[in-house]
């Protein structure tokens, strides 16, 4: 029993205290005053006082009350509190659509090239959530499902971990924009949770795939789907590295020119369509700034309700006021009868 945590339901019983405190003083004060029986000399039994059976009759006397004082302390109804939270979390169910396209390895994304800084984002952005399922989706000129939602976040950031570009996955390369789209709204179309995210991430404009843009957006607005959507990478000339093996299964790279471009437009109105917003990241902290501000407007709902649990621990007291009670008892009718056997 913690002690700290105990209150009383009757403290107004403690007021018999004062009576039972007084009439105890009355009794001491008026057997000492009252002779059992009357000798002419008190000097022969002097020796046998406080010992024997006359030292357990007074001890017997003091169980009643103790008993009667345990008593009043259980009328009190000694009560442990315990104070219990219910929380109830209204989490999100999100789900990541990652590029995965050959142009995702151009390095002016540094100290890492887009890919590779978009990994570690969105790792980081795994490990501050803690009661939203994510899942993850990757394309290029088309879309697989790496991680459908769940709460095994180790798992996810194996498989995020263990991402790589089209090429090096042996699937179609391109910038499916629509199918990707689709394919993040499969994973979502089925979710219970009250909000349903998407992060979209990309680095090109829209060149390959079977559904449209528009069409892949009708299907994420029929699921009520909101979508941040961001755009990787510098628009414009630069080098897309390219890698090779020799003939003696040394890797290679060397570089060739590349025109970068990001569909602003359509990724805008992804976003504004859908109730969502649109990020620019031209640079590793830039992204960094994207996740950590879909972190605040993407906030698991929590809800407290605060409640006191009461256990009765009267008996505590009780049990030791009647065994105190019934032992008094006993050794009266027994070892310390008083009057003729």
């Amino acid at each position: 029993m913690n002690w700290q945590q105990l209150v009383w339901h009757s403290p107004w019983v403690f007021l018999l205290l004062v009576p039972y405190a007084l009439f105890v003083v009355y009794i001491y004060v008026r057997k000492n005053q009252r002779a059992t029986f009357q000798v002419g000399s008190v000097q022969p039994f002097k020796k046998w006082s406080h010992r024997g059976l006359a030292l357990v009759s007074q001890f017997n006397e003091s169980l009643i009350y103790v008993a009667v004082f345990l008593s009043i302390v259980a009328l009190a109804r000694p009560q442990e509190a315990n104070l219990k939270v219910k929380r109830t979390l209204d989490g999100l169910d999100i789900v990541i659509v990652l590029d995965v396209s050959d142009s995702m390895l151009i390095e002016d994304m540094k100290p890492f090239n887009r890919l590779e800084s978009a990994k570690e984002t969105i790792a980081e952005f795994i490990k501050v959530r803690t009661t939203d399922r994510i899942g993850v989706v990757i394309f290029a000129g088309e879309a697989f499902t790496l991680v459908p939602p769940t709460l095994d976040y180790e798992l996810i950031l194996k498989r995020v971990e263990s991402i790589t570009t089209a090429a090096s996955a042996r699937i179609k390369d391109g910038t499916a924009i629509g199918v990707a789209m689709a394919a993040g709204a499969a994973r979502l179309k089925d979710s219970q949770a009250k909000s349903r995210v998407m992060i979209f991430l990309t680095d090109g404009e829209n060149n390959s795939g079977v559904i449209s843009p528009e069409t892949g957006l009708e299907i994420v607005k029929g699921y009520d789907i909101k979508i941040y959507s961001v755009g990787i990478g510098r628009d414009g000339p630069t080098q897309l590295p390219i890698y090779s093996t020799d003939l003696f299964g040394n890797r290679t790279k060397r570089y060739q020119k590349f025109e970068s471009t990001i569909n602003e437009e359509l990724l805008k109105q992804m976003a504004e369509v859908t109730g969502g917003k649109y990020f620019r990241a031209i640079r590793e902290d830039s992204l960094s700034g994207v996740f950590n501000e879909i972190n605040k407007l993407e906030t698991t709902k929590i809800e407290e309700n605060k409640y006191v649990q009461y256990t009765e621990r009267f008996p505590i007291f009780l049990w030791p006021a009647l065994i105190l009670f019934l032992l008094s008892r006993i050794l009266s009718f027994t070892l310390l009868r008083r009057g003729p056997a």
